[in-house]
């Protein structure tokens, strides 16, 4: 096994490189011009980066940096999940073109108390929608592991600089999937957090009804700990907080877990079909877990399948909706349809047709799927089944076909609400065929982790998915750890990636 003391920066985790900076093997200056260069090698072809802070990233290594657990540390920020103070806030929309925030969200300052060091701002679907990183204003993000692929989304900028190792670790954020997807489709670790574990203010109480809780996306488990464990507790007048931990996150990586009950599925379960690479991902995933002593049952979901999709979509719409409201207020202009593309405007068009009854039966399946899953866990302490329903699809295959755009084209002109709702159910039946298995635990607030475990005949990353009980982050990453010790990722390199 390679000594992680004599490897490349390009090739270290956060953990290691802080160690370094520690002592003092390494300088942040050092570290921040390295990585610059490393995104300036790759950037090219990804189309991963929307802002460079390059200037700022120099001055804040060069200067006196909080000696905190990653200090030094290069990292990269999603253009959404947050303000940084006096950078642009764009949610790669137009509309915001030229918005920059006066102040700072929480999550974003603590992991500046950290010693963490910001480099650039990275790319996303418009308002982080789809789950492809491809917008009408920027372009798409291309896949590492294959340029023609997509990297996922909504953090999928940030999730192909990281496997691309131009910096061992991103920020971004999961409102149905944002953080787990791409680290499915980039060959990454992605945690969507307890709800209320990471704090959404001063700007945001909640995202989507509860659904949002932002993250990071790195190569190994420990870092996800580590930054988690950075990011996370309340902070004042947050409306909930998550159920405590017994420790720190970072105290669970490598310990002994016990003999769990893990339940798995490889059904899709917003979907319809299951690829038979990612069956095989999960068939094989149960099949270690039991190696390593677990107690492994097939199960199926105590879930209603259509109601939680249509509650999905009006919650989503609704929240896009209020967000569009809230970026008129920050910047003082009126939105109109052209500002926006065809799928977002009509999100705000689903938003502002739906009624108060509409939304209070959303949040009533979402709670109820809660309560079935949390029955569930009182059996099954974790449950396993594919991050994604198929290996990651090229580029233009999630976006809209001409006769949707024509469609939505109609409705921007001729906003009939049965017709809106009509548009919407069959969305809520068709559109979840490729990321079907994500939005469900953002529904029931649960912990939620993408490991890197496999890969398709063709290379590409396949992740598949562990969901604890509501608080049990501590359960993940004691068996994301086993695993990752079982079956060591993190030697694969794309065909894209950095060298430093």
């Amino acid at each position: 096994m390679t000594d992680e003391r004599t490897l490349p920066w390009g090739d270290c985790d956060a953990t290691e490189l802080a160690r370094r900076v520690r002592d003092r093997e390494a300088s942040p200056a050092e570290l921040v011009d390295a990585a610059l260069g490393a995104i300036a090698q790759v950037d090219p072809r990804l189309h991963a980066v929307v802002h460079r802070m390059d200037e700022q990233a120099r001055a804040a290594a060069r200067g006196s940096l909080p000696d905190g657990p990653f200090r030094g540390v290069p990292m990269v920020v999603k253009d959404f999940d947050g303000f940084v103070a006096g950078v642009p806030f764009t949610a790669s929309t137009r509309f915001l073109d030229g918005f920059v925030p006066d102040h700072e969200s929480v999550a974003i300052t603590r992991l500046r108390q950290a010693g963490l060091v910001f480099l650039a701002k990275t790319n996303l679907p418009e308002l982080a929608i789809i789950g492809t990183t491809e917008n009408e204003w920027r372009g798409a993000t291309h896949n590492p592991w294959s340029l023609e692929h997509t990297a996922g989304g909504s953090s999928g900028g940030s999730a192909a600089l990281v496997a691309a190792r131009a910096v061992p670790v991103a920020h971004g954020g999961d409102g149905g999937g944002s953080l787990r997807i791409p680290a499915s489709a980039c060959g990454l670790v992605g945690l969507k957090a307890t709800r209320g574990r990471i704090p959404l203010g001063p700007t945001m109480g909640e995202g989507w009804g509860g659904y949002v809780q932002w993250g990071v996306l790195t190569r190994s488990v420990r870092d996800t700990a580590g930054l988690v464990d950075v990011m996370a507790g309340p902070a004042p007048g947050d409306p909930y907080a998550a159920p405590a931990l017994p420790g720190p996150l970072s105290t669970e990586v490598g310990a002994d877990p016990g003999r769990l009950r893990i339940g798995f599925s490889t059904r899709s379960i917003f979907g319809k079909d299951t690829a038979p690479a990612c069956v095989e991902a999960v068939k094989q995933t149960a099949a270690l877990l039991a190696e390593l002593g677990h107690e492994v049952e097939e199960v199926t979901l105590p879930v209603d399948r259509d109601r939680l999709a249509q509650a999905y979509l009006v919650q989503v719409g609704i929240g896009v909706a209020g967000e569009i409201e809230d970026m008129a207020r920050w910047t003082g202009r009126r939105p109109t349809p052209a500002q926006f593309e065809a799928s977002t405007w009509f999100l705000r068009q689903v938003g502002q047709t739906m009624t108060g009854l509409d939304l209070l039966h959303a949040r009533d399946a979402a709670q109820e799927a809660g309560r079935a899953m949390a029955t569930f866990h009182a059996r099954h302490d974790l449950f396993l089944g594919p991050t994604l329903a198929h290996p990651p699809v090229k580029l233009g295959q999630l976006l809209l076909k001409p006769a949707e755009r024509v469609g939505l084209g109609i409705l921007r002109a001729l906003p009939l609400k049965p017709a809106i709702r009509a548009v919407l159910a069959q969305l809520a039946a068709n559109n979840f065929e490729a990321t079907p298995n994500t939005q469900l635990f953002n529904q029931t607030g649960q912990p939620a982790i993408s490991l890197p475990l496999h890969q398709d005949a063709q290379g590409l990353p396949i992740g598949v998915q562990l969901a604890a009980a509501m608080g049990r982050e501590d359960l993940l990453i004691r068996v994301a750890a086993q695993l990752e010790a079982a079956r060591p990722w993190r030697e694969r390199r794309p065909p894209v990636c950095a060298r430093w």
